[in-house]
């Protein structure tokens, strides 16, 4: 076919192995598409990629990705019959520390719960699966038989030849320059003509912020992206490789010394060294210094002096790396987000478009990401829950400065630990509390949410706040017993938390109680009351969770996390009616938030306030404090007696101000996020994006509560539930006690039962009230019984673990909640 297609159902702008995975992908559900691409195929970072395709992560949703994508490649040479280089040769991941071995055991549980066979290896074995290796101090490795390499133009061009059979189109040398709407439709502009579509997905690679930029008008933001140099370089041949190669019939496994921050792996028969220096660099960053129109099969200079620490500590390691001759040196371009993870979902507030970039190891994660791509253009939902890498998790922060910060640190930790307490230190203070200063002041050790700084804990002089303090994943550190002391606050008198960033939305105007009453699945509150909201998508799953404080009869405030301002603003607007005459406001920036709570909480704000705080638990009321307005808000996330503290952000100083001062002679505390996060474990309250996700449904969440079959309104997700229930529910939600030891359980921890994996963990922590790690997770029906004795894997560690009644840990009637 040589004439030019005018429409399509799906444009992707970009034809590296991303793009052309998407168009597989799209092409196999039936979809019609058309891939535009600027030059060939693989022009961008798909060419100069190094082609590694490890099934390594400690993120669940990425290890899924890429765990598809190493099963599709095994068989897409064959389905499409495209030959290609792919070896897999399976990798030695090194680790020189207790804590680096520790994070090998929780990837290897995650791993073996998806089916991948990583193991564990002693130092003692290192040397039967690679002889040129120095095992100087090393603490032990992780084996992973499905890693290796493949050549990343051929599994572009198989993809792009499957989509084509499937249906696609694929233009090449066809820039695409622009976009508009147009009655409900995109229209793509191109050198060779219009292309009307109802879909269109931005696929194109280090050039995605500048695509970006034309979906602004709609609606769009600047894609929150940088781009670094990453420079590998191959050695000439190495003649005593060539012969172990040759007698023994495979090549070496690809090495990764983590925490030295390379990947050495065998090329032919020489070598391939790729390190992530920390003394790295970013391009196209300046006036002077900007993305050319096109860079297409193109690199950057040779810039070997960086490396130099990591060329040498290698060939301590390897010795034979030493042994030739440096071949080709290869420096080009890479995209990275600010968490160093790829942008695949909704384009935010653009309708009907769509992200599928900024990926830092796109190729071994092409295959997964054209699968979850298409199940979003096709469905509006995906097969698991990706919202690690949903581009709706950066909000309105992350300006050009944000991501070029960002991009830096993440290289140059590529292959970093993520420990539970630690906070990354670049490209903070973005979004400040009113009452920040104040915070810190009183030794706030701070922590970002959604760009909203927190305090994670409030240190005491002398305490150690370092960085380096927080590298384990013990629970033990500086922070602990100042935690315990916050928690105890709460529990004997009261515990003030400083709370910016809520993410909240006005909703008002005729038919607004209707609306909402037809899209939750339980149902509203009654005016002067709050009550918590759950949205299911088509399949029942938990899509989110909101609070509603009813104003009057068609007059809201629906407030919810503060990393989900985005994605639930969204997941309103979609479901908004067209012809709606009630009106919904983004109103964040405008207020925020104090957690008053405590036995002693009641009488702090009696001296502040004349309102009538004898008010029953789950209501709120206008109130003033010294001469302001208030809204007290007559719940508490600790599980205590409690008020919420709403004020308008100018008069939160004042409002802080008055609390602390009247709290004073009844014991008030500052606390932070780390003892809410304990004091909600123990009340079995869930958190968003970790017990509430979209691979769980409603009733496997334990929120039958929540729904309400018997209501006459269709809510999404409501036939699904029906059925469910009907057929059995197959996972519970339960709360465990855990002889944990110096760890509490992470998140995706595999619960066992007589030597099989049954289970998992959603969340984690330490009860400083009831004296115990407690673990939140999943739990196979059968097994969901109080009383029954199971295991966790905690870092390799099998410990006990025990099912609990459905009531909370602590104070199970709700009596000191209601007091």
């Amino acid at each position: 076919m040589t004439d030019f297609p005018t429409t399509a159902r799906v444009v992707i702008i970009g034809g590296g192995a991303v793009g052309a995975s998407c168009a597989y992908h799209l092409a196999k559900a039936g979809w019609d598409c058309v891939v535009l691409e600027k030059n060939e195929l693989t022009a961008g970072s798909t060419w100069h990629a190094a082609g590694n395709c490890p099934s390594f992560s400690t993120s669940w949703a990425i290890m899924n990705m890429q765990r598809y994508s190493l099963d599709l490649y095994s068989r897409l040479a064959e389905e499409v019959d495209y030959p290609m280089n792919y070896h897999v040769t399976g990798s030695i991941r090194l680790g020189h520390t207790r804590e680096r071995v520790m994070e090998f055991e929780r990837a290897r549980s995650m791993g073996r719960y998806q089916g991948l066979d990583l193991e564990m290896m002693q130092v003692s074995d290192l040397k039967d699966h690679y002889p040129f290796l120095e095992t100087h101090d090393l603490a032990g490795a992780l084996w992973d038989p499905d890693d290796g390499d493949i050549d990343p133009a051929q599994l572009t061009q198989a993809l792009a030849k499957g989509a084509r059979q499937m249906g696609a189109r694929i233009e090449r040398f066809c820039p695409a320059t622009g976009v508009s709407r147009e009655n409900g439709e995109w229209i793509v502009h191109t050198e060779k003509g219009d292309i009307r579509c109802e879909k269109v997905v931005n696929a194109a690679g280090y050039y995605a912020q500048r695509v970006g930029e034309w979906f602004k008008p709609f609606g769009g933001r600047t894609v929150p992206m940088a781009v670094m140099s990453h420079q590998y370089f191959l050695t000439e041949p190495v003649e005593e490789l060539e012969k172990w190669t040759a007698e023994n019939g495979r090549k070496l496994p690809l090495l990764r010394d983590v925490d030295s921050s390379y990947y050495l792996r065998q090329e032919k028969t020489g070598l391939n060294l790729g390190p992530y220096e920390r003394n790295c660099k970013a391009h196209w960053i300046t006036p002077e210094d900007q993305m050319p129109e096109d860079f297409s099969f193109q690199l950057y200079p040779d810039d070997l002096e960086r490396l130099e620490w990591y060329i040498e500590d290698a060939m301590a390691r390897v010795p034979l790396l030493g042994a030739s001759g440096v071949g080709r040196v290869i420096n080009g371009p890479i995209p990275y987000a600010p968490d160093g993870l790829p942008l695949i979902g909704p384009m935010p507030g653009v309708p009907n478009a769509f992200e599928a970039c900024v990926f830092t190891f796109g190729i071994t994660q092409a295959g997964g990401a054209g699968k979850v791509l298409a199940e979003w253009v096709t469905e509006g939902q995906t097969e698991w829950d990706m919202w690690a890498v949903d581009p709706r998790r950066y909000t309105d922060y992350t300006d050009q400065q944000y991501c070029i910060d960002k991009a830096m640190e993440v290289y140059g930790h590529e292959y970093a630990m993520h420990f539970p307490h630690h906070e990354w230190p670049a490209a903070r203070d973005r979004k400040l509390s009113p009452v920040h200063d104040k915070i810190v002041e009183m030794g706030g050790v701070m922590g970002a949410y959604n760009g909203w700084e927190r305090a994670n804990w409030f240190a005491k002089p002398g305490d150690d706040t370092s960085e380096e303090a927080t590298h384990t994943w013990d629970r033990e550190g500086p922070w602990r017993v100042r935690v315990q002391e916050e928690c105890e606050a709460v529990r004997d008198d009261c515990g003030i938390l400083d709370l910016p960033g809520f993410s909240r939305y006005r909703l008002q105007g005729e038919g607004a109680a209707e609306f909402l009453r037809g899209l939750c699945t339980g149902g509203i509150p009654k005016v002067g009351r709050i009550g918590l909201l759950y949205f299911a998508d088509d399949r029942g799953r938990i899509v989110t969770e909101m609070s509603a404080m009813r104003m009057a009869d068609d007059f809201f405030f629906l407030i919810t996390a503060a990393a989900a301002q985005w994605h639930d603003l969204e997941w309103l607007q979609r479901h908004m009616p067209e012809d709606a005459v009630f009106r919904l406001t983004d109103v964040t920036r405008d207020f925020s938030c104090q957690i008053l709570t405590g036995p002693k909480s009641r009488d702090v704000l009696a001296a502040v306030t004349d309102a009538d705080l004898t008010q029953p638990w789950l209501t709120h009321q206008s109130a003033q404090i010294d001469g302001i307005w208030v809204q007290l808000v007559r719940v508490s996330f600790a599980g205590e007696l409690g008020w919420e503290v709403h004020s308008m952000v100018a008069d939160t100083p004042a409002i802080y101000g008055k609390l602390l001062e009247a709290g004073a002679p009844h014991g008030l505390k500052p606390f932070g996020m780390y003892a809410l996060n304990s004091l909600r474990l123990e009340k079995g309250y869930r958190a968003w994006k970790g017990d509430l996700s979209t691979d769980y449904t409603l009733l496997q969440g334990g929120l039958d509560r929540f729904v309400k079959l018997d209501k006459p309104q269709d809510f999404p997700g409501k036939a699904a539930i029906q059925s469910e229930k009907q057929s059995g529910v197959t996972k519970r939600f339960v709360t465990l006690i855990v002889d944990a030891g110096a760890q509490d359980a992470p998140y995706m921890s595999t619960i066992w039962h007589d030597g099989e994996v049954v289970g998992e963990t959603t969340s984690g922590g330490y009860g400083y009230r009831v004296g115990a790690s407690i673990a939140l997770g999943m739990l196979r029906t059968d097994l969901a019984t109080p009383g029954t004795e199971l295991e966790i894997d905690i870092y390799g560690t099998r410990c006990k673990a025990v099912v609990q009644p459905d009531a909370p840990l602590w104070d199970p009637e709700n009596e000191r909640l209601r007091a």
